[in-house]
């Protein structure tokens, strides 16, 4: 236990998907009214070997496009509210990649930046894929689908960088192997 965990934590802002908050010296923000996360590992293999399917999208925050693991989030709308991770993480995948699973496997919950985010996420892996349509999101999103071999992944993170996009630290799951 920290002298932080005596504080009293104060709401500072609060928006429709994010609220900023201090407790102590701390401050950080948090998914709004219980909002939650689901990242999905979509492995998809076939005579060529084992690949990964990977989103491309433009995001304001870093102003440039992100290449990443497909996700998105739960409970985001009253419809969604309660809504069970899988099948979230079902929906999510067949919107942005135009895949569908055969079998989700939740693998568990991580913090994806605990020093300055409360938000955590579920991560889901996806087995047996079949291609069901052509993804790229909802209204708006304008998503871009890669399917990268995983021997190439680590030359296609190195690629995009060079064209300047940003490169979501998730995406260490599936370079680790390359990394040692």
């Amino acid at each position: 236990m920290s002298d932080a965990d005596a504080e009293e934590e104060r709401t500072v802002w609060q928006g429709r998907f994010i609220t900023a908050k201090v407790k102590g010296n701390w401050e950080y923000v948090g998914r709004a009214r219980g909002i939650r996360a689901a990242v999905i590992l979509a492995l998809d293999s076939d005579g060529d070997g084992e690949h990964v399917i990977l989103v491309e999208q433009y995001r304001v925050p870093l102003g440039r496009n992100c290449v990443e693991l497909p996700a998105g989030l739960i409970g985001d709308e009253d419809h969604f509210v309660g809504e069970d991770a899988t099948i979230a993480a079902a929906r999510e995948l067949e919107e942005e990649t135009g895949y569908r699973a055969a079998r989700l496997e939740v693998i568990g919950e991580f913090y994806s930046s605990p020093g300055m985010v409360s938000e955590s996420y579920t991560l889901i892996r996806a087995h047996d894929l079949t291609k069901v349509g052509p993804g790229g999101g909802t209204d708006g999103e304008n998503i871009t689908v890669h399917r990268v071999a995983l021997r190439n992944v680590p030359a296609f993170v190195a690629e995009r960088r060079a064209l300047g996009d940003a490169i979501d630290g998730k995406l260490l799951l599936v370079m680790g192997p390359h990394l040692v």
